[in-house]
């Protein structure tokens, strides 16, 4: 972890950890951000594994997250560092737009969302943002997320939900959905592969008639699922 010591009167600038499993895109990141006056790279990591286990965690202001790593992925990183420490404000960084990744990291306490292919100067100003307790979305994001609360939510009553259609594992699977639990996560638990879960959480959508996970937490709140 390094250190800056900024002249004197002027701002400290807003610190930085880069977190992605691909150097060259790390580097790229840091090439981008150290050209600005204000925000500084202060340290590195692979995965969210080697990221915890960094010295000087508390003194970093926003990581920048992807969310696809090896060991640990962005999103149990996240939930991870916000747990621990409540001041470093995290932005989820994806190579695509994924509503189940945008979601995971939303309730893991991330701050924003961005695609790894966004402009340089959208990217400074959205690390200044975050640091200013904004919530930084990008416009695919943002739509997302307008089109999940503006869409018309049908009316469940606790327990009419057909769960009978489901099969014992995607009963499981669907209580684990319900909680916000990530795919890698319920595959842990489970001892079986993230496939396989993507395969019981479609199997489930689609027999609850239900369009995405959200959908399926918001309509299973309230509802026994043994």
């Amino acid at each position: 972890m390094t250190h800056d010591h900024p002249a004197a009167g002027a701002p400290a600038p807003v610190r930085v950890l880069l977190v992605d499993d691909q150097p060259l895109v790390r580097r790229g990141l840091r090439t981008l951000l150290d050209l600005e006056d204000d925000l500084r790279v202060v340290a590195e990591a692979a995965d969210g594994v080697q990221a915890l286990a960094l010295d000087g965690l508390a003194e970093v202001d926003v990581a920048l997250v992807d969310a696809q790593m090896p060991r640990m992925d962005g999103v149990e990183l996240i939930g991870h560092l916000t747990a621990r420490f409540p001041a470093l404000v995290c932005v989820v960084l994806t190579t695509f737009e994924d509503e189940v990744v945008l979601d995971g990291a939303l309730r893991a306490g991330a701050r924003g969302h961005l695609l790894k292919d966004v402009e340089p100067d959208e990217l400074a100003r959205a690390v200044r943002q975050a640091h200013a307790g904004r919530v930084v979305l990008g416009s695919m994001a943002a739509q997302l997320l307008v089109q999940r609360y503006l869409a018309p939510q049908e009316v469940v009553e606790p327990g009419s939900l057909d769960l009978a259609s489901l099969s014992d594992r995607e009963r499981v699977v669907a209580r684990q959905v319900a909680r916000g639990a990530t795919n890698r996560e319920i595959a842990r638990s489970l001892f079986i592969t993230e496939g396989t879960v993507k395969n019981h959480v479609s199997a489930v959508l689609r027999k609850l008639d239900v369009r995405d996970r959200t959908a399926l937490a918001l309509r299973l709140t309230g509802t026994d699922v043994p």
